[in-house]
Formats: structure tokens, sequence, C-alpha cells
């Protein structure tokens, strides 16, 4: 199963990342989570989203961050990962051109 598959509704979500479905909802409000939705208008969280949820958790929880330390740690943190996949395809890019030179 792909992790980006909307197929937890919000009751279940919360229950798997233990916190309140109103929380979820305000972490949705501020742009924290993004829950896909149903025809129906239901929100459906992915494997992807409860991962978040549970970073959200540990940062708020265990380490006492607020929400707005929250929001740009969780900005900074897709920052890298985009970064990332852009040098990680860079290397392999010049990795073939270097390969087809010393061919």
């Amino acid at each position: 199963m792909s992790k980006e598959r909307p197929v937890y509704v919000i009751s279940v979500a919360a229950e798997l990342v233990s916190m309140h479905p109103q929380t979820l909802r305000l972490y949705e409000r501020k742009g924290l989570v993004r829950p896909k939705r149903s025809a129906g208008k239901t929100r459906l969280y992915s494997e992807r989203d409860i991962e978040r949820l549970r970073e959200i958790r540990r940062l708020t929880q265990e380490l006492g961050v607020n929400l707005a330390g929250v929001e740009e740690i969780m900005r900074l943190k897709e920052e890298l990962e985009r970064l990332e996949a852009r040098y990680r395809l860079e290397i392999e890019y010049l990795a073939e051109q270097l390969a087809r030179q010393q061919a």
C-alpha cells in the first residue's frame, strides 16, 4: 500500500496518533497536515499524514515546541527534502555524464 493513499477517516487517524479529532482539524486549519477528501467531503488521512501527525505530537508534547515553531520546523523539513531530491537527481545526472565520457 502506498504511503500517500488516503485511507483513514478522522476518528481512526486521531486514535492512531493519540489525539482528539478536533486537534486534527486545528492542524489542518493551520496547514500542518493536508488530508485528502472523499467525494462526500470526508477527511481521509494517508500513512504519510499519520507519520506527520506523530512528528507534530513529538514536537509539541515531548519537546515543548509551540505550533508556530512546528510550522517552521515542518516547512524547513519539506524544503530540505526537496533540496535533497534535487541534488540526488543532479548527482545521478553527473554520474551518467561521467560514465559516458569514460566509455
